[in-house]
């Protein structure tokens, strides 16, 4: 498994001839370093609604006719526009061509702001996700929460994705103890330093992991981690 961090919490993840991206927030961040028109994918994964998460996710699935994996009612969303979906729910799982997917709790919010207004989308969840024989857990937006310890005994996980922005998450001492109870072989922070409001050190935060024996990795735009 080859995954490839693109700012904020947008994630490229490769394997077995496979890619799929999580979150894709390209246009909307001038220091990303891959545009939205260059993402060759099977599929489409998202979080929650924040525009943050969602920008470019229509673009990319109808260029590449690529299914979009969602929580309902954001998934229904998208339908509506014309893209093609698989509505899924916090707790279930489905099967993929390229990989197994379930959907976890995350303590978070997630609406659309539309021309419309501000549209529900449904709850906000974490992505486990399963290619190549390799787990990869991306949290989602979320704060602290005590099933990460659940979470992290019933898979067997090879990479943590978390967020450790502060204000809108978790902040990077709660995100160092949810490490602890995810226990995945590997973490790698995301959702920090797009902007002055979550501003934060990710090398600190690294540091912090490995004196507890964790094993963290800081990955720059464009740079690939590889389990």
């Amino acid at each position: 498994m080859k995954i490839t961090y693109h700012g904020q919490s947008t994630f490229l993840v490769e394997a077995n001839g496979h890619a799929v991206i999580i979150d894709p927030f390209l246009s909307g961040n001038p220091k990303a370093v891959l545009k939205p028109e260059d993402v060759k994918v099977d599929a489409v994964l998202l979080s929650h609604g924040h525009g943050d998460h969602i920008l470019d996710a229509e673009q990319i699935a109808k260029q590449n006719d690529a299914v979009l994996i969602a929580p309902n009612e954001l998934a229904v969303y998208f339908g509506s526009k014309g893209v093609k979906v698989h509505p899924m729910h916090i707790g279930g799982a489905h099967q993929f061509p390229f990989g197994r997917v379930k959907l976890t709790l995350a303590f978070h919010g997630s609406g659309i702001d539309s021309p419309d207004g501000f549209l529900y989308a449904g709850m906000p969840s974490g992505i486990l996700l399963t290619m190549g024989e390799k787990t990869l857990y991306h949290a989602g937006d979320t704060a602290l929460f005590g099933d990460m310890k659940l979470i992290g005994d019933r898979n067997a996980i090879d990479v943590a994705l978390l967020p450790i922005g502060d204000n809108f998450t978790m902040g990077p001492e709660d995100a160092v103890y949810a490490a602890e109870l995810i226990h995945a072989k590997h973490t790698v922070p995301m959702h920090y330093n797009t902007f002055d409001l979550i501003a934060q050190d990710p090398h600190a935060f690294v540091r912090e992991l490995e004196i507890k024996g964790l094993a963290g990795h800081v990955l720059e735009y464009g740079q690939s981690l590889e389990v």
